[in-house]
């Protein structure tokens, strides 16, 4: 993950996060984006009731464990280690688990049988309740066109792309050009969102996010105040700026 071959750059998109405004024009951008974000609520009302739904199912707060018999000391310990969901309990090794002090063997399995019983009414659905959550899936633009045609309209989200390759062969620029991509208007009622940048190689440069902002005729401060910029020195504190 942390050799000179690859490349990853995490996307966290909000709905509550504006594009950056152009540098020219900025109040008939603002009104466009106004009226983008009610056509948008009024179209996707329906939508965003079944997101808040299932995050709501995703995000179940760890002190469910405390109503089926998990010790609440326990629960801080998960608390602790920087799992607060149900959702996260299950999707985390057992070898991890084994490696927070005060947990055993015996303790994780209980744990882990309680988060399969509650979590058991959401394991499975029909291919028509998958395709109504692919609605929600939408492309953030590479910066190129030839790349998004071959990716079937560029970066998707609700998952984890990988880019990998030879040195210098375009990787940290995709990473940056998408930081800039990933703030602008796209399909589905998406209205622009904040980045996540975690560097594992020293190769964040806010110099060309400004270059990439002009090329989008975006204003670059407004660019650069929606990344969060993390540098990781190893995968165990990459994991550790994750939780």
């Amino acid at each position: 993950m942390f050799s000179a071959f690859h490349k990853y750059t995490y996307l966290i998109t909000s709905k509550f996060v504006h594009p950056p405004p152009t540098k020219t024009n900025k109040m008939a951008a603002t009104e466009e984006k106004m009226e983008v974000a009610v056509r948008s609520e009024t179209e996707t009302v329906g939508s965003s009731e079944q997101l808040e739904e299932e995050e709501e199912t995703f995000f179940q707060d760890i002190d469910l464990l405390l109503e089926y018999g998990i010790p609440k000391e326990d629960v801080h310990l998960l608390k602790n280690a920087g799992i607060n969901t149900i959702k996260g309990v299950q999707m985390t090794i057992r070898k991890r688990l084994c490696e927070i002090k005060g947990l055993y063997e015996e303790k994780i399995d209980k744990i882990k049988t309680v988060c399969c019983t509650i979590a058991a009414s959401n394991g499975f659905m029909t291919g028509l309740e998958v395709a109504d959550q692919r609605k929600q899936v939408f492309k953030l633009s590479t910066g190129s066109s030839n790349l998004d045609r071959l990716l079937g309209g560029g970066i998707e989200s609700m998952a984890i792309t990988e880019a990998f390759g030879e040195f210098r062969t375009g990787k940290t620029q995709l990473s940056h050009t998408l930081c800039v991509t990933a703030q602008m208007p796209g399909a589905n009622g998406y209205l622009g969102g904040k980045v996540m940048f975690i560097d594992t190689e020293q190769t964040f440069r806010p110099d060309r996010l400004r270059c990439i902002a002009d090329r989008f005729n975006l204003d670059q401060t407004a660019v650069l105040e929606n990344i969060l910029y993390a540098r990781a020195y190893n995968s165990e504190h990459q994991f550790e700026l994750l939780d």
